[in-house]
Formats: structure tokens, sequence, C-alpha cells
């Protein structure tokens, strides 16, 4: 056979053979078995599994029937709801043990813990009792406002009132916000620092336990 033959059979060769490699793939494919065992026990072999079956988890199986792996099936919402329950719970525990290390890690005596918690305490109180004095001064500063309003319609009682001015009715609606603005932030603060109360209580009891050391 000389050059010029071997030339004009390379293109067919190759395309023999990615034809027959395309046919091997697909026979393996082809070939894949599934094993299952429906809610009665039996079991089951197909190269699909059946809708009725879609909630079985099934083995796959080489052409020789030897297991090389598994697939889990369609997930119930109560199997979504208990795995869903199971990994939170997971979560937690490794939660529960990373804050258990970090306690056993960072402090050295419940004494420590309670230093900790009374100065983030003060703190929280000293911003409390800032925020507290800067309400009761907006609300003497409200009162004054609506004692100038009062001069005018409509609530003065002067039936030749003039109306209330455009700046007074502004500094009325100002106030109103600032007064609402200061009391949502007292009531966060109020909930922050029984926050850090209660965390430190639980993280106070728990370090009694790792340490086992009693109740004072």
């Amino acid at each position: 056979m000389n050059a010029r033959s071997i030339k004009l059979l390379l293109p067919a060769l190759v395309v023999a053979l990615l034809a027959g490699t395309a046919m091997a793939q697909s026979d393996n494919k082809q070939k894949k078995l599934y094993r299952w065992v429906d809610k009665h026990g039996q079991v089951h072999y197909g190269d699909s599994v059946p809708a009725e079956y879609a909630e079985q988890d099934r083995d796959v199986l080489n052409k020789q029937g030897v297991k090389v792996g598994r697939e889990e099936g369609t997930i119930t919402p109560e199997e979504a709801a208990v795995k869903a329950a199971e990994e939170k719970a997971a979560r937690d525990e490794q939660k529960r043990r990373l804050r258990d290390r970090v306690l056993l890690q960072t402090y050295q005596s419940v004494q420590e813990l309670e230093i900790l918690r009374d100065a983030r305490l003060d703190l929280v109180d000293a911003q409390l009792t800032i925020q507290e004095q800067s309400l009761s001064n907006l609300r003497a500063q409200r009162a004054q406002i609506e004692r100038l309003a009062a001069r005018y319609a409509p609530g003065s009682k002067d039936p030749d009132a003039a109306a209330l001015p455009e700046e007074v009715s502004a500094d009325l609606e100002r106030s109103t916000s600032d007064i609402q603005t200061q009391e949502t932030n007292l009531v966060r603060r109020r909930e922050e620092r029984e926050s850090i109360r209660q965390t430190f209580e639980a993280d106070i009891k728990r370090y009694q336990e790792l340490r086992a050391i009693a109740p004072r």
C-alpha cells in the first residue's frame, strides 16, 4: 500500500474509531442497572426506575451486577422535614461545641465572666441614662412647642386667634418624630441589655457545668 492510499484511508479510520467509541459509551449507559427495595421488601431491578418507585433509594449496578453507586429517591415532604430537623440539630450541636471550646479557652474562672458581664451591662446602662435624658429633653421641648401652638387656631379659644404658623407646625411634626425615634432606640437598648444579661447567665451556667463547679 502506497503513501497516497494510506492518506486516503486515515480519515475513514478516524471516523470508524470515533463511531466505535460513541457506540461503546452508549452501550455502557444502556447497561447501567438499578436495584431497589419497595415498601413490601420486594427487590426490583431495571435500567430505569418506574414513577411509582421514584421515592425509593436505589443502588447503581454495573453490567456485571456489582454495586458501583447509590442514588437517593425523591424526598417526600415528611422526609424533607426530618432531614431539615436533623441538619439543624447537627448545626446547633456544632455551635454548642464551638461555644464550649471558646468558654474554656477564654476564661479561667466564673469571676472573669462576671466581671466582663458587669462591664458590658455598665456600658449599656450609661448609654440608657444618656438616651433617657435625651428623651426627657425632647418631651420638654415638645411641651414648650405645644404651649406656643396653643396661642394659635385651632388650639386657641380666642375666636380671633391667628392661624398656626408653618414653622410651628413643622416643629410639632419634627418633635413628634424625634420622640418616637428616641423611644424606639430606648426599647432596643433595653432589649440589648436583657439579651446581654441572659447570654452571660447561660454562659456562666454552662461554664460551671463544663468545669463541674457548683453554682454559688
